[in-house]
């Protein structure tokens, strides 16, 4: 096989990570809808992802669910784990290459500690929200040598991993990441469209997490650092239809979410 060429999928992780971008789906879609309700006055509420979960539980055969939800999750960590061990695009071994695989690979970690959430909820088992953990582990971080500078430093990491993910939006050449060639030509550039505003509204809130933990580095106070539920409140606070704009951008990157589980290119090595 030349050098230059993508190696297949395995079909079983394939199959796994397609899933796992559905439960993502899932995911942003209810935390966008949610919001948009509180946004409209309506039932509706400002979560996380872990509230999501919850109110998947609440659903008929939600337990279910969750499973499925779980199995994605796990699917995906795998998939990005073995694509930052095997290097399917074979990006190399220098520091850039090093830094992207290891941004996978911690990917994938987080995706299997989502998965671990959906499975304990499965089983009966109460969670947490992101605010608490984000709060837990910015109170660690302001306890160690230099803490202020340790937290400010992931602040900063976050915040440009948000601009970063706002200036992808519109630079990035989906055609890259997606099969576009087989998606029916009367919806191609409403998918570019709506899947460039999904991506940027996510960039925003990541933006909004690193200025809470930024704040919280400065004022030496743990308890202003947030996680996805407090940065929604954030935007809340900059009134409704800044607030309403942000929540349909999660839902536009729960259906972008969609397209991936359905036209992303998935290359890993393949099975002998």
């Amino acid at each position: 096989m030349p050098e230059d060429v993508p190696r297949e999928v395995a079909p079983w992780i394939e199959r796994l990570a397609r899933l796992g971008y559905a439960a993502k789906a899932l995911l942003y879609l209810t935390i966008g809808i949610l919001a948009a309700e509180a946004a409209l006055g309506r039932s509706g509420r400002i979560t996380d992802s872990r509230g999501a979960l919850r109110t998947v539980e609440d659903l008929s055969f939600g337990r279910a669910v969750l499973l499925l939800i779980a199995t994605g999750f796990f699917g995906y960590a795998v998939w990005r784990l073995v694509e930052a061990i095997v290097d399917p695009e074979r990006r190399g071994t220098d520091l850039k290459a090093l830094l992207v695989r290891g941004g996978l690979a911690l990917r994938g970690l987080i995706h299997a500690a989502f998965g671990l959430t959906a499975l304990r909820l499965a089983s009966g088992h109460a969670t947490g929200n992101s605010d608490n953990q984000a709060q837990h582990w910015t109170a660690k971080g302001l306890s160690l040598p230099a803490g202020e500078l340790l937290v400010l430093g992931a602040a900063l990491g976050i915040g440009g991993y948000g601009l970063y993910q706002v200036y992808r939006a519109w630079v990035a050449k989906l055609s890259r990441q997606l099969r576009l060639g087989q998606v029916p030509e009367p919806i191609h550039g409403w998918i570019t469209r709506v899947s460039r505003f999904g991506i940027a509204a996510r960039g925003v809130v990541f933006c909004l997490i690193g200025f809470l933990l930024a704040r919280s580095a400065l004022r030496h106070d743990p308890a202003e650092a947030g996680g996805l539920r407090q940065s929604l409140r954030a935007a809340a606070g900059l009134g409704r239809w800044p607030f309403l704009c942000i929540a349909a951008g999660l839902m536009a990157y729960g259906l972008y979410e969609l397209v991936n589980a359905r036209y992303r290119h998935i290359e890993v090595a393949a099975e002998k």
